[in-house]
C-alpha cells in the first residue's frame, strides 16, 4: 500500500523528494548497469541493494511517497543540540550572516562563538553552524546578502525561448476570463462572464485540459484542469456529446505557471512532488515567459468575439455593441462550444510555429516515447484537494462547524489525539475524505443526512452574514438554515438581478461538477433526484439557437 501525500513528516518527505529525483531516470530503463547503480547509491549515501529495493517501489507505486521508507536510528538532518542552542544559531544568522556587508563564514562564526559563551553556553562546531546555513534557502540568502538583481541573475529558471524536446516535458497552466457574457439557462438572462483555467503541452501546443468556471481562480480551479489534463478523457467528452477525439493523457514532468497564489499553496505543491512533477515558476512581472499558452488564450478569444455577447477585448472594440443583451449561450453551452472548437480547428489545423497539426505532432511524438501514468487515477484530484488537520472523535470529524460521520473512522477511535487530514472540495461539502495513516481514504457524509449539499463560498456567505447579525456563536443548524433562506433569496431575485442569477448557476455547476472527484455515484444519496432531473440538454453538434458555431 502507497504512503501518502501528505502523512509523511517533512524531514522524511525531504528524503523522499531527493531519492525520488536520483531514481526516476533509473526506474523508467529497462536494464541498468552497475555503474549507474553504484552512482545513485554513492548520491544517496545508501547501499546497493538499498537502491534496487527502492528502484522496485518506485516501478510499483511510482509516487515519491513510497521513497520514506523507514529506517532503524536517527534520520539524516535530525537536529540533536539543544533548542536554546539552535535558537542562538538561527538567530545569529539572521542578525549577522544574512546582511550586505557579507561577513566572512570564519569571521561570523567568530562572533557566534563569542555570543554564545556570553550567554553561557558551550558554542557547538563550526561544521554545525555551517550546516545550519546551508539549510537554509538558498535564494533568500544570495537575496539578502547579496540583492535582488543578483539573486534574479542568479535563479531564471528559464531564459530565451521555451521549448520542450518530447510530450509532457513541459506544461503551462494560465487563468483568463472570457470575452463572452453567458446567460442563466432558466431565464436566458445575463449572469456574467466565466473564468478559463487552460493546460498546454509546449512540444506539441495540445490543450490537454480546461476548466470552465464562474469561480475566481483558485487551487481547486488548478486541481480540477490538472486531473482533466492527466487523466483520460472519454466519459467527458460522452457526457457531452462529443465525438472529436481527445487523446491526451498522462503525468507532466515539469508545470510552468505564475506567481499566482494558487500555484504557492500547499496542496498543489506536494501534489506535484507526489507524483514526481517539477515546478518552475515565471520571474515575476515577466508575461512573456508564459507566451505559448497565453498566445492560445489569445486566439481562442478572438475566435469567441464571433459569438453574440462577446465583450471584446476592450471597450473601444466594443462600441455601442450591448453585450448583455445579446447574450444567448448558457454556461454548459459555451462549455460545448469552447470544446468543440479546441478539438476540432484548434488541434487539427497546421499551427504556424509546429509546421503541422498539433494531433499530428502529438501522435507521431506519443508513438516513441512512453509516458507515466498515476498508478491510481481515482486518489489523483485528493492529492491536490485542500485539507485542514482535525482529531477524529466519538462523534466523528467536524470541519466548518459541520459534523461529519461514518463507521469507517471507528477504528481511529484508540488513538486519541491523533490529527489526520481531511480534504474538502469546496464546490460540495455534504461529505469529506479523510487521510488514513496508511494512505487510503475514507469518503464522511454529513452525520446528519437529510441536510443539502452546500458550496464553501454559501457557507462563507451565511457565516458572515450571521455574524452580521449580531451572532457571537454560529452552530450547524443557524448555518444551513441561513443557507436555505440564502438561496429563496437568489431564487426570488433570480429573474432581476444578475447577481443573484450568477448565483444560482454557481451553486448548480458547482453540484452537477463534483462527479470530477470519484465518478456518477458521489452523494446520490443527498442529490439524486436533483442531479438527474436538471440536467440541462445539449445542444446539436454545430448549432446552437441559430447561430453557426464557427
Amino acid at each position: 500500500m502507497q504512503n501518502s501525500v501528505h502523512t509523511v513528516d517533512d524531514t522524511a518527505w525531504t528524503i523522499a523528494v531527493q531519492r525520488s529525483e536520483v531514481l526516476r531516470p533509473l526506474a523508467e530503463k529497462q536494464r541498468l548497469s552497475l555503474c549507474e547503480v553504484d552512482e545513485a547509491a554513492r548520491l544517496l549515501q545508501i547501499s546497493i541493494p538499498h537502491v534496487y529495493r527502492l528502484i522496485r517501489k518506485l516501478r510499483a507505486e511510482q509516487t515519491t511517497s513510497a521513497m520514506a521508507l523507514q529506517s532503524p536510528g536517527p534520520r539524516k538532518g535530525r537536529k540533536r543540540l539543544n533548542l536554546n542552542i539552535e535558537q542562538i544559531i538561527d538567530q545569529a544568522i539572521d542578525r549577522l550572516f544574512m546582511k550586505r556587508e557579507r561577513l566572512t563564514l570564519k569571521r561570523f562564526y567568530g562572533l557566534f562563538v563569542l555570543d554564545c559563551r556570553a550567554r553561557g553556553h558551550v558554542p557547538p562546531c563550526f561544521n554545525t553552524v555551517l550546516s545550519r546555513i546551508k539549510a537554509r534557502d538558498l535564494k533568500t540568502t544570495v537575496r539578502r546578502r547579496n540583492g535582488k538583481a543578483c539573486a534574479e541573475a542568479m535563479f531564471h529558471q528559464i531564459q530565451g525561448g521555451l521549448e520542450a524536446d518530447r510530450p509532457l516535458e513541459i506544461v503551462q497552466i494560465d487563468h483568463t476570463k472570457v470575452d463572452l457574457m453567458l446567460v442563466d439557462d432558466v431565464t436566458r438572462a445575463s449572469i456574467g462572464r466565466p473564468w478559463l483555467t487552460l493546460v498546454m503541452d509546449i512540444h506539441t501546443r495540445m490543450v490537454l485540459g480546461f476548466l470552465l468556471s464562474l469561480e475566481a481562480p483558485s487551487t481547486t480551479s488548478v486541481a480540477l484542469a490538472l486531473t482533466q489534463a492527466v487523466l483520460p478523457k472519454d466519459s467527458w467528452r460522452a457526457e457531452r456529446l462529443i465525438e472529436n477525439s481527445w487523446p491526451t493523457c498522462g503525468l507532466p514532468r515539469c508545470i510552468h505557471v505564475d506567481n499566482g497564489a494558487e500555484f504557492h499553496s500547499r496542496a498543489f505543491e506536494r501534489g506535484c512532488e507526489q507524483h514526481g512533477i517539477q515546478i518552475a515558476y515565471r520571474p515575476p512581472a515577466t508575461p512573456r515567459y508564459g507566451g505559448h499558452v497565453e498566445r492560445l488564450m489569445g486566439t481562442l478569444m478572438h475566435r469567441i468575439q464571433a459569438l453574440p455577447g462577446t465583450t471584446f477585448s476592450n471597450v473601444v472594440q466594443r462600441g455601442d455593441y450591448r453585450s448583455e443583451e445579446r447574450a444567448c449561450l448558457s454556461f454548459r453551452e459555451f462549455e460545448r462550444i469552447l470544446a468543440l472548437e479546441v478539438l476540432g480547428p484548434y488541434h487539427n489545423d497546421v499551427h504556424r510555429g509546429l509546421g503541422q497539426s498539433p494531433i499530428t505532432r502529438w501522435t507521431s511524438a506519443t508513438e516513441t516515447t512512453v509516458s507515466r501514468h498515476p498508478v491510481d487515477s481515482q486518489s489523483f484530484l485528493l492529492d491536490f484537494l485542500p485539507c485542514e488537520m482535525r482529531v477524529i472523535r466519538r462523534d466523528g470529524v467536524r470541519l466548518f462547524n459541520i459534523q461529519y460521520q461514518d463507521g469507517g473512522l471507528a477504528h481511529l477511535l484508540g488513538s486519541s489525539g491523533t490529527r489526520l487530514r481531511v480534504k474538502y472540495d469546496p464546490r460540495n461539502l455534504s461529505s469529506v475524505y479523510v487521510e488514513l495513516p496508511d494512505g487510503d481514504h475514507v469518503r464522511v457524509p454529513y452525520a446528519d443526512l437529510r441536510r443539502e449539499p452546500i458550496t464553501l463560498w454559501e457557507h462563507r456567505t451565511a457565516v458572515r452574514r450571521l455574524k452580521d447579525e449580531g451572532r457571537r456563536s454560529v452552530d450547524e443548524a443557524s448555518i444551513f438554515a441561513a443557507i436555505r433562506e440564502q438561496r429563496a433569496i437568489l431564487d426570488d431575485a433570480r429573474a432581476q438581478s444578475r447577481e443573484a442569477r450568477r448565483n444560482v448557476v454557481r451553486r448548480e455547476v458547482a453540484h452537477k461538477g463534483i462527479e470530477h472527484l470519484s465518478g456518477s455515484q458521489q452523494n446520490r444519496s443527498h442529490a439524486e433526484v436533483e442531479n438527474d432531473e436538471d440536467r440541462i440538454p445539449m445542444p446539436a453538434p454545430g448549432t446552437h439557437s441559430g447561430v453557426e458555431i464557427w
